[in-house]
């Protein structure tokens, strides 16, 4: 089967990249998306997201006619559905969008055509929730249109690499469905490309995220007990882990992104009475900025009117994603807490924050800065030279949650330095 002409409806941080990729190998792509102002950025040829490799392959591709944006689905060969499925305040799915786009093919579904679901989902919702909406357009899902599953896989800072480099999974409704999703990812993928039916192709996404959610719970743990036993989390940790069969992943603040913070409750949501161990995973890693916020109130008894320096808002390092980001929170609790706080996140400067000051500016964050709390590893400050800080703020106590910061170093340049699960070098 070939694809003369894909529409990829979603122009995030999933469907942009894919657009550009089919499109930088000569496939006709239109982008869909409902915000005015991405379509109108990208038709001046400004992309919207920070991604490495990203602006140089989507311009080039809007330069050449390859991609082109429409705030409507149009005629295609196949079409990706790429929306964002976040949660509501109960921890349920919110699948809005996704049926929004489905219901945006339905009219210029044509016999033949390929539909791709790439958005994280609960199980079924390519059978139970995409197909039904689809079969209104009088055409049957496996007779007259081909149905799959795709997930997307890749990593914030590696999108573009990772779009041809990683094993993509494609689930169908049936086998003509999953052959003519690998026909399609094909043109971009150098991995493996892995067939299975819709259902379990959802799974293996959730399963993914969640594996690895469960994971970073137990170093959550594992930092809480060494604050509370008096031992380096971070010396611990590195021997465990020469133990061969042991990969302790390290703790932080919290977890973030719109995958492994997420994905793990679309599991609960279908399947509440037999996922004890994913839930509370899930409630020890949403806690975690408040364990946060408890180990600063020691150091600091006192929060009202402290002048905080919060060193990077995204989700994880050198991104310009803050979606679920706890360093969002930690920050957010800082000031419910009556700190006046100024945040540095050089990826978005423009962020804004109910109560925070957020600047792209080391300088202006640490000027009046009474405390520097170290949320994210952006290269940026783990590059710091610490007696450069020293000549920028008068503040001399720092807590590192990401283990950024040599201590000597600091300590040589007169700050105190704490840091998350370490209570055995602790001075105060």
């Amino acid at each position: 089967m070939e694809f003369h002409h894909i529409c990829v409806i979603g122009l995030g941080y999933i469907g942009l990249p894919t657009s550009s990729m089919f499109a930088s190998k000569g496939i006709r792509v239109t982008g869909v998306d409902n915000n005015a102002h991405v379509i109108d950025s990208l038709r001046q040829g400004k992309v919207h997201i920070f991604e490495p490799g990203l602006n140089e392959v989507a311009q080039q591709a809007l330069k050449n006619g390859t991609l082109q944006v429409s705030a409507q689905p149009v005629e295609a060969d196949a079409f990706i559905i790429a929306v964002p499925t976040p949660f509501y305040d109960d921890k349920k799915a919110d699948l809005s969008y996704v049926r929004s786009a489905a219901e945006g093919i339905v009219p210029v579904l044509r016999p033949g055509n390929l539909v791709v679901l790439e958005s994280t989902s609960p199980p079924l919702t390519t059978r139970e929730v995409v197909q039904p909406i689809l079969e209104r357009s009088g055409l049957k899902a496996g007779v007259d249109f081909l149905l799959a599953y795709s997930p997307e896989r890749v990593l914030p800072g590696r999108i573009l690499q990772e779009l041809v480099e990683n094993a993509r999974v494609i689930g169908g409704i049936d086998d003509a469905s999953a052959l003519a999703g690998c026909n399609l990812y094909r043109v971009i993928v150098k991995g493996e490309i892995v067939l299975t039916d819709a259902t379990t192709a959802e799974m293996v996404k959730l399963m993914e995220n969640t594996y690895r959610d469960v994971n970073i719970a137990i170093a959550m743990e594992f930092s809480r007990l060494a604050d509370r036993f008096g031992v380096d989390v971070w010396e611990a940790i590195a021997i465990a882990n020469r133990h061969p069969r042991v990969k302790i992943l390290s703790p932080g603040p919290g977890v973030g992104g719109h995958c492994i913070s997420v994905d793990p409750w679309f599991l609960v949501e279908k399947a509440p009475d037999i996922t004890q161990l994913i839930q509370t995973a899930r409630v020890v890693n949403d806690s975690q900025p408040e364990f946060v916020l408890q180990i600063i109130k020691r150091l600091l008894p006192d929060l009202r009117g402290k002048r905080v320096a919060a060193l990077g808002l995204a989700f994880k390092p050198d991104v310009d994603d803050l979606r679920e980001s706890p360093a969002v929170e930690v920050v957010h609790l800082l000031a419910k807490a009556g700190a006046v706080v100024t945040a540095c996140e050089p990826f978005r400067p423009d962020f804004s924050i109910e109560g925070v000051s957020v600047t792209g500016s080391l300088a202006d964050a640490l000027r009046d800065a009474e405390f520097i709390v170290l949320l994210v590893g952006h290269a940026q400050f783990k590059a710091l030279y610490p007696t450069e800080v020293a000549g920028m703020t008068s503040a001399r106590l720092v807590l590192d949650l990401v283990n950024g910061f040599p201590r000597e170093a600091w300590e040589n340049a007169g700050f105190t330095l704490e840091r998350l699960g370490d209570r055995k070098n602790s001075s105060l």
